[in-house]
């Protein structure tokens, strides 16, 4: 694998605390590339990564103009001095590099995407729309007018339905729900919504876990739209239970939900990394579609073939004009993530009323924070989330106290400076 050409982690949003970013950094930085990320602060877990040949630090909020993200790229691109392979690891950073892929190419290597196909497949209306068009299977869905219109809809379903954030960027500006959310009756509705009168959000049919499981699949498809290395899980457990991100999944062997997958991409001409999750429902033996991420999913390391590739260095092999090796998977590999495993393990027992069950394996075991090779962004983390422990469980007794005119924090900047604080080591 040559490695002479740089790779930049793109991120918009604050989200420090995500190891896919991390996991992007590893993958490509343990192959000898020089890969640049792009972080809140100087002290995320991903910046503190001893395969990070350098980072900026860009604390963007996801409600800059699209013109100030490009000018800031740009001007990375600039100090990267030389066109680098851009790695999107959240929808709206997808998005922004599909749109402004023009411009963009001056720095950075992309796959030639459709410029709109990102933002109509992070909009969970958009996508239902899609999945109806091509005959893809998707649980029932709709995007409510108005809050009327809400309360009907989720009377029509019947409760229990799913809630989630409609639109990239909107879910940064005015989110509704913090992550996908399951709501169990009408009161938990209306306390969520609250005093918005046309909330932007898609209810969903619930499938109950007796009745259904929960799969992923990891792709990349080639700059001609053929599908290079296609990859399937079973997602075991998810923090918050049921509902969120993948927190413990197997790499287990699915023909025909890969099958499906690469159907989906051949069929709406989609280029590049996508994470997939999809939940199978017994009650009618079908794969349903329920997201499409056009970029790298926080979980991607848990595949990868014997080779070594994984869909980062798939990206990156034909991006560079290096051929994709085509092999199987390696099954039975394990990912975790550390401390939210033992969250949802725990508490899903208990919701369950049952012991909780923690096993791993002695060989195959992804871990996403925990590496002897890389330990500095694990401390990082375990601090991180001790501190947000504390602020959760404090948060009442905050709240009881306004904060005085001179403690009120000044707005931030629309964007920070993009600056290299570490020099390239490679």
């Amino acid at each position: 694998m040559e490695h002479d050409v740089p790779a930049l982690l793109v991120r918009v949003g604050h989200s420090p605390q995500n190891h896919g970013s991390l996991g992007v950094v590893r993958s490509l930085g343990r192959a000898g590339v020089p890969v640049y990320a792009m972080v809140e602060d100087p002290l995320t877990p991903t910046a503190v990564s001893r395969h990070l040949a350098g980072r900026f630090v860009v604390p963007t909020t996801g409600r800059e103009r699209p013109g100030v993200l490009v000018s800031t790229l740009l001007r990375i691109g600039g100090a990267i001095g030389r066109r680098a392979v851009a790695v999107p690891t959240d929808d709206e950073a997808a998005v922004l590099l599909a749109e402004h892929a023009g411009p963009l190419a001056e720095w950075f290597l992309l796959p030639p995407v459709p410029p709109a196909l990102p933002r109509t497949l992070t909009s969970k209306e958009g996508l239902s729309r899609l999945c109806s068009d091509i005959g893809m299977p998707t649980p029932r869905a709709c995007a409510p007018a108005d809050l009327a219109h809400l309360v009907a809809v989720c009377r029509d379903f019947g409760y229990p339905v799913v809630l989630k954030n409609l639109e990239a960027y909107t879910r940064l500006r005015a989110p509704v729900v913090g992550h996908t959310t399951m709501v169990a009756d009408e009161s938990e509705l209306l306390t969520l919504v609250g005093a918005d009168r046309a909330p932007s959000v898609l209810v969903q049919e619930y499938i109950p876990p007796p009745e259904a499981e929960d799969w992923i699949t990891h792709l990349y498809c080639g700059t001609d739209g053929t599908p290079l290395v296609v990859f399937t899980g079973f997602k075991v457990r998810s923090w918050p239970v049921r509902s969120g991100a993948t927190s413990r999944a197997w790499s287990w062997p699915n023909a025909r939900l890969a099958d499906l997958a690469e159907r989906v991409c051949r069929q709406i001409g989609y280029r590049g990394v996508a994470d997939l999750d999809w939940r199978f429902d017994r009650r009618d033996g079908l794969y349903k579609l329920v997201d499409f991420n056009p970029r790298v999913g926080a979980q991607f390391r848990l595949f990868e073939s014997p080779g070594g590739v994984d869909v980062v260095r798939a990206l990156y092999l034909d991006l560079t004009g290096q051929q994709v090796p085509r092999a199987e998977q390696v099954h039975g590999r394990l990912f975790v993530v550390g401390q939210l495993d033992v969250l949802s393990a725990t508490i899903g027992a208990l919701q369950e009323r049952r012991f909780p069950t923690a096993v791993l394996p002695r060989t195959g075991l992804e871990r996403a924070w925990l590496s002897l090779d890389d330990p500095l962004p694990a401390v990082a983390e375990a601090v991180r989330f001790g501190i947000t422990v504390v602020r959760r469980v404090s948060r009442p007794l905050r709240g009881r106290r306004a904060p005085a005119p001179h403690e009120v924090a000044p707005a931030a900047p629309e964007v920070a400076t993009a600056v290299p604080v570490w020099p390239p080591r490679h």
